[in-house]
Formats: structure tokens, C-alpha cells, sequence
């Protein structure tokens, strides 16, 4: 069994590396990466679509070698230590991996009696309480939502109660509704103690969910902090009778040299945005 290490860092990231060969040439993904991930926090990377921000989820859980610098999760080297890192971890792609055919129920049942778990049917049953799911349990889950299929994929990697999770663009194609589904079952995660570390192009996502927030662009961390700390890199906004304070899609757009108006300086963004808004004091 993996020890639970309980000091220092959930995730420590060093020097990150990792090229691609492409039509003859190299194309640098992660440029050293550098983060650390506190314990039982949501950890938001941010960046927009190729920033390298699934690469670095897929060294982290070893299923891809870094070309250099160094990466732990839960004190174990990914590199030398995987059989423990995995057993410490578990990895929500951008899409659902749940068996259409079977139930609700089965699914998770399925994925405890793989991982030789006592109790198979409790631990479902827990889980589909947890994730307000029970009414839908002995359906089959070519009828659910999209919100509800993610809410059971995220409750399927929580079996065996990792320590780290990690979400890939989990929100991807849901509608808001199951969003705020998804919204929602991350921050009770956190809450019970799970360190997740959730990557996202979407700003307001990683505004209302991450304690602290990373910008990955073009292969490199180029800001890293909570949002407050994210909003002072930029200067205090200049009116006469409300102050508005920069939201993070603002801070985002002007660190990675994006006009606001649709030009990136020759760089695609690919990131989803939702229109500013100026709220009057009450």
C-alpha cells in the first residue's frame, strides 16, 4: 500500500520539459514548467487550446516521460516511482470514460471490484449519494445528461480515495447547467480533502473554483498566484464613481499580450470567454 505522505506539497513541478516531433521538426510544448500544489486545494491551470496544459496532466500521472526536469505527486518521483504515484492519483480526461450499457450503479461497482475493494456495492452507493445521483442509479447511463455522466465519471476516479485528482478540461461541451453540476461536485472535493489540480480554458471556471491560479502560455508559466494576487499585476482601474476591479479574464488577456479586441499578436487563443460586466456598488 502507498504511504500517505501529509508535509509538503500535494504536486511539485521543476524545470518541465517535452518536445514532439512534428513534419521533421521539434515542437516544445513545456518550456520549464515550474508550480507547486498546496494539499487539499484546487489548483487551476489555465491556458488556451495546444498551451501544453494536457501534457503536463499526462506527465503527472505517467502516462508520458518528461525530456527534462523533475515532477513529484505525493512525495513520489514520476519518473522513478510510478507504481506508487498511481496508486496515489486518479485522472479524469476531457471525456466521460463511463460504460454506456451498464447502470449507473454498475459502472462504479465495475471500477471497485477491479481495483479488489471490499464492499463494491456500498462504495456505490456512498458515492452515488454524494454525487446526487442515487434516484439515478439503476438507469442506464446512455440516458443521462451530460452533466450527470460527468458527475459519475468524476465519482468512478474517486474510488479508492485518491489523494490527488486530476480534472482535464472537465466542463468541455457541457452546457451551463452542467457546469455548475461539475462547479459544484469540484468544490466539495476540495472540501473533503482532495488536492485537485483542474485544467481549464475557460476563465470564469478557474475565477470561481481554483485557490490559486497558474496562466500556462506557449509552454511557459508566465503568472501564478490567487486571483487577488493575479489582479494586482495589473494598475488600479481609473473612475470617478465606482471602482472596478480587473477580472481575471482581463489580467489574462493583457499578460498574454491579447488587445481585447480580438487581435493576439499573431498568436491563436482558442480560450472561452464571457463579456465583462460592471456591477454598481449596493
Amino acid at each position: 500500500m502507498t504511504a500517505r505522505t501529509t508535509s509538503g506539497p500535494a504536486i511539485r513541478v521543476q524545470g518541465l520539459e517535452k518536445s514532439y516531433k512534428q513534419k521533421k521538426q521539434q515542437l516544445r510544448v513545456l518550456r520549464g514548467v515550474d508550480f507547486e500544489v498546496a494539499r487539499g486545494s484546487i489548483f487551476g491551470l489555465l491556458g488556451s487550446n495546444g498551451a501544453g496544459k494536457t501534457t503536463a496532466v499526462n506527465i503527472l500521472s505517467t502516462l508520458l516521460k518528461p525530456d527534462a526536469g523533475t515532477a513529484t505527486v505525493n512525495g513520489f518521483d514520476v519518473a522513478a516511482q510510478g507504481a506508487q504515484v498511481r496508486e496515489s492519483i486518479s485522472l479524469t480526461g476531457q471525456f466521460a470514460a463511463v460504460d454506456e450499457i451498464l447502470t449507473g450503479r454498475e459502472n462504479l461497482v465495475l471500477v471497485a471490484r477491479l481495483r479488489r475493494l471490499k464492499g463494491a456495492g456500498q462504495i456505490a452507493d456512498d458515492l452515488l449519494a454524494r454525487f446526487q445521483l442515487t434516484d439515478a442509479a439503476g438507469r442506464r447511463v446512455a440516458t443521462y445528461s451530460g452533466g450527470m455522466r460527468r458527475r459519475l465519471d468524476i465519482a468512478m476516479s474517486l474510488i479508492g480515495n485518491p489523494l490527488v485528482i486530476f480534472l482535464d478540461e472537465p466542463t468541455t461541451g457541457l452546457d451551463p447547467e452542467s457546469r455548475l453540476e461539475v462547479h459544484h461536485s469540484v468544490k466539495q472535493l476540495a472540501r473533503r480533502g482532495t488536492t485537485v489540480l483542474l485544467t481549464t480554458q475557460y476563465l470564469d471556471e478557474a475565477e470561481q473554483l481554483a485557490d490559486r491560479i497558474a496562466i500556462l502560455h506557449q509552454g511557459r508559466i508566465i503568472a501564478n498566484g490567487t486571483l487577488a494576487e493575479l489582479k494586482q499585476l495589473l494598475p488600479p482601474a481609473q473612475v470617478e464613481y465606482v471602482e472596478k476591479q480587473p477580472s481575471l479574464e482581463e489580467v489574462f488577456l493583457a499578460i498574454t499580450g491579447h488587445d481585447g479586441n480580438g487581435s493576439n499578436n499573431g498568436s491563436d487563443s482558442g480560450l472561452a470567454t464571457t463579456p465583462p460586466t460592471t456591477k454598481e456598488p449596493r
